[in-house]
C-alpha cells in the first residue's frame, strides 16, 4: 500500500471522529426513550424485534425497538425477556409487563450489564408476562430467519449440542449454550474470535462463491454479482452486526474495483464503512466487536501490502507465509484489546491460530455444503467429514489451552501505553517501505516522547478505588511508584483479581484486613489462587497492632484503632481490646507527603481534600 494513502482526507476525518466520540460521547437516553416510562405499574409496549432471540435459562431474550408505550409514542430500545414462543427478527410484537432499569454492578474491571446495554442504546428491561404478535416480518426477513434456524437445527440434529455449538459459532456466530469449560479453553487458546461471525466470514463467503462460479465457467460480471448477493444474504443470516456490515461494504468496494479493472481501494472502503457505522450509531465505537474487527482488518491490509513474499518463492510457500503474516498481524493488533477486555494474554495464540484459522475456513465451507446436501437429503455424504473437522477443531482448542502457560494474567494498559504501542506497530508494519519509514521515525519518536512526558506529569501520587458490592466494601490503592495495596477482601476473589488487573497491576504487595471475618478470609484465599499476593496483615496478629507500621518502599502503612464516621460528619475511634468483639482496625497510608486514612470496615477513606464514601454496587475513584 502506497504511503500516499495515509494522506487521504477520509483517514483523518475518521480519526477525528473516533477521537471525538471516544472522548466526549456518552450513551444517554433520548427525551422520549422508553426508560422514561419506568414506573411500578405494568405497561403495554409495542415494538419491532431488532435481532435474533437468544434462549437463556427460562426465557427467550431479545432487543426490541420501541414504537409506543401505553399507546404513547416512544423511542429507544428495550431488552425483553419472553417466556412464551420466541419473538422473531423484524416482527412487530406487543408485550405486557413491568419496565425496570437494567441491573448493574459497576465493580472495577468486572462486567457491568447496564453499561453493556447502554452501549447498544438500551436503558430499560421488561419481563413480559404476555406476548402478542402484532404483525409478522416481511417475507425476506422471514426467509432469512427460517434459513438461519434450519441451519442451526441441522447442525444440532447431526452432531449433538457441543459440536453443533462449535459449528454454529464458526459458520453463523451462534455458539448456543457452550459449556463454560470449553468457552474458557477458547479464551486461553486465543481462538475465542472464531466463535463470532466476523468480517472474515463475509470475505470467505464472497471468495468461495467467486471461486466456485469461476470453476464452472460463469463470466466475471455475473459471478461477481452472485457473490455479492450471496455475501449479502449471509450478512443478514448471521445477524447483520457492525463487523459484518463493515465487511460487506468492503466486499462491495473490492468487487466493483474488480469489475472495472481498477485498484479497489480496500483500505478506503474500510475507512468509509467505519465512518458510516459511527455516523449512524456513535456508541458502536465502544463495542468490543467493532474495535476488534476494525483493528484486525486494518492490520492485515497494511501488513500484507508491505510485507509481501518475493514472487520467485514457490506458490505454496508464499501462501503459508501470507497466512502466518495475517495471523501475526491480527494477534499483534488485538493484543491491547484482548488484554483490556479479558485481562489475560494467550501465549499459544499465534501457533493455535495458524492451525485453527484455516481449519475454521474448512469448517465453513463444509458446513455450507453439508447444509445444502441436507436439503436434498444427501447430508450423509459430508456428515462424517464435517464431524471429523469439528472434532479436530475442538481437540486443537483443548490441547493449546491445556498448558499451564497457555494464558497468563495481564494488567490493563493505560491509554498512553495503548497509543504508544500502536504508533510503534504502525511503524513496524510500514518498515519494508524504508524511505517512508525513515521519514516517519522522527514523528513517531516525538509522539512517544510526548506520551512519556504526559504520563510522568499527569500520573497522580495515589490512585484510590472504593469497591463495594452490596454490603462488602474493599479499598484498592495504587501508588505512583507502583505499589498495590488492598484493604479488605470481602468480595469474590475472581472479581478482586479483575479489579487489580484493571488498575494496571499484576500483583498485590500487601493485603490489610480490618476484621477477621470468614467472608474476608474466603475472598483472600480465592485471590491468592489467581494473583501473586505479598504480605497479609490480619488484625491483632503478629506485627499488626495499633501503632505498628509496614513499609513498602516509599509507602508506609500504619495500623490504627477502627475509625468510624458519625452522622454529623465527624469521626470516632474504637477503643476496645482484641477478643472483646468490638475491636477493628483502620489504616493510615503515607506516600510522597500525602496521608490517607481508611475508615473502619472500608466504607470510606479520609483524604487531604475530605472524606470519600463508597456507594453500593459502584466504584468510587479518587486521585491524589
Amino acid at each position: 500500500m502506497h504511503p500516499s494513502v495515509y494522506k487521504r482526507p477520509l483517514l483523518w476525518l475518521l480519526a477525528f471522529v473516533l477521537l471525538g466520540v471516544s472522548c466526549f460521547y456518552k450513551p444517554h437516553p433520548a427525551a422520549q426513550d422508553v426508560s422514561r416510562f419506568i414506573t411500578k405499574e405494568p405497561v403495554t409496549l409495542v415494538g419491532r424485534v431488532d435481532g435474533f432471540s437468544a434462549y437463556k435459562k427460562d426465557s427467550h431474550n431479545v432487543i426490541v425497538k420501541v414504537q409506543s408505550v401505553n399507546g404513547v409514542p416512544a423511542t429507544g430500545r428495550v431488552y425483553a425477556r419472553i417466556k412464551e414462543t420466541p419473538a422473531q427478527w423484524q416482527d412487530v410484537i406487543r408485550l405486557e409487563g413491568k419496565l425496570q432499569k437494567p441491573y448493574n454492578v459497576e465493580l472495577l474491571g468486572n462486567f457491568a450489564w447496564g453499561d453493556y446495554l447502554a452501549v447498544k442504546g438500551v436503558f430499560a428491561e421488561i419481563r413480559a408476562e404476555n406476548f402478542t404478535l402484532e404483525r409478522p416480518a416481511m417475507g425476506l426477513f422471514r426467509a432469512v430467519r427460517a434459513v438461519r434456524q434450519d441451519i442451526l437445527q441441522t447442525f444440532s440434529a447431526a452432531f449433538g449440542p457441543e459440536l453443533a455449538g462449535i459449528a454454529g459459532g464458526v459458520v453463523l456466530g451462534e455458539r448456543g449454550e457452550t459449556a463454560p469449560a470449553l468457552y474458557t479453553a477458547f479464551q486461553d487458546s486465543g481462538a475465542i474470535h472464531l466463535l463470532v461471525a466476523s468480517g472474515g466470514n463475509v470475505g470467505f463467503v464472497t471468495l468461495m462463491v467467486l471461486g466456485v462460479l469461476a470453476w464452472v465457467g460463469v463470466g466475471r460480471r455475473r459471478s461477481t454479482l452472485v457473490a455479492l448477493l450471496a455475501a449479502g444474504v449471509y450478512t443478514l443470516v448471521a445477524g447483520a452486526d457492525a463487523p459484518l456490515v463493515r465487511a460487506y461494504f468492503m466486499a462491495v468496494c473490492a468487487c466493483v474495483g474488480f469489475l472495472i479493472n481498477r485498484n479497489s481501494g480496500v483500505f478506503q472502503g474500510l475507512l468509509l464503512s467505519c465512518l458510516m457505522l459511527v455516523a449512524g450509531s456513535p456508541s458502536v465505537v465502544f463495542e468490543t466487536g467493532f474495535q476488534m474487527s476494525f483493528l484486525a482488518t486494518a492490520a492485515i491490509i497494511i501488513c500484507l501490502s508491505n510485507w509481501t513474499p518475493p514472487a520467485k518463492w514457490p506458490r505454496a510457500v508464499r501462501f503459508f507465509v501470507q497466512i502466518f503474516l495475517a495471523t501475526l498481524s491480527t494477534q499483534l493488533a488485538l493484543l491491547p484489546v484482548f488484554t483490556n477486555v479479558f485481562y489475560k494474554v494467550s501465549i499459544t495464540g499465534l501457533l493455535s491460530n495458524m492451525l485453527l484459522v484455516p481449519l475454521a475456513s474448512g469448517i465453513m465451507g463444509l458446513g455450507f455444503a453439508f447444509y445444502a446436501l441436507s436439503c436434498l437429503h444427501l447430508g450423509f455424504v459430508l456428515q462424517w467429514a464435517l464431524w471429523a473437522a469439528l472434532w479436530l477443531f475442538k481437540m486443537f482448542v483443548v490441547f493449546f489451552a491445556s498448558f499451564s502457560f497457555s494464558s497468563l494474567p495481564a494488567a490493563a494498559w493505560p491509554g498512553w501505553a495503548v497509543a504508544a504501542y500502536y504508533i510503534g506497530l504502525f511503524w513496524v508494519f510500514n518498515a519494508p517501505r524504508w524511505s517512508f519509514a525513515k521519514k516517519l521515525a522522527p514523528y513517531g519518536a516525538a509522539l512517544l516522547l510526548l506520551l512519556w512526558a504526559g504520563q510522568l506529569c499527569f500520573t497522580p501520587e495515589l490512585k484510590i478505588w472504593l469497591l463495594r458490592e452490596w454490603n462488602s466494601p474493599v479499598i484498592l490503592v495504587r501508588t505512583k511508584a507502583g505499589q498495590t495495596l488492598l484493604f479488605g477482601a470481602a468480595i469474590d476473589g475472581e472479581k478482586l483479581a479483575r479489579a487489580v488487573l484493571k488498575s494496571g497491576s499484576r500483583r498485590i504487595d500487601g493485603v490489610f484486613l480490618s476484621t477477621a471475618s470468614a467472608r474476608e478470609q474466603k475472598g483472600l484465599e480465592e485471590l491468592q489462587a489467581l494473583l501473586p499476593v505479598g504480605q497479609v496483615f490480619r488484625p491483632f496478629a503478629g506485627h499488626n497492632w495499633p501503632g505498628e507500621t509496614a513499609d513498602f518502599g516509599p509507602t508506609r502503612v500504619t495500623a490504627q484503632w477502627g475509625l468510624h464516621a458519625r452522622k454529623d460528619g465527624g469521626t470516632w475511634r474504637t477503643r476496645g481490646y482484641a477478643g472483646t468483639g468490638k475491636e477493628s482496625l483502620s489504616y493510615q497510608i503515607e506516600y510522597a507527603g500525602a496521608k490517607v486514612q481508611t475508615g473502619s470496615g472500608n466504607y470510606w477513606v479520609q483524604t487531604p481534600s475530605g472524606a470519600l464514601r463508597s456507594e453500593q454496587n459502584k466504584t468510587v475513584f479518587a486521585r491524589i
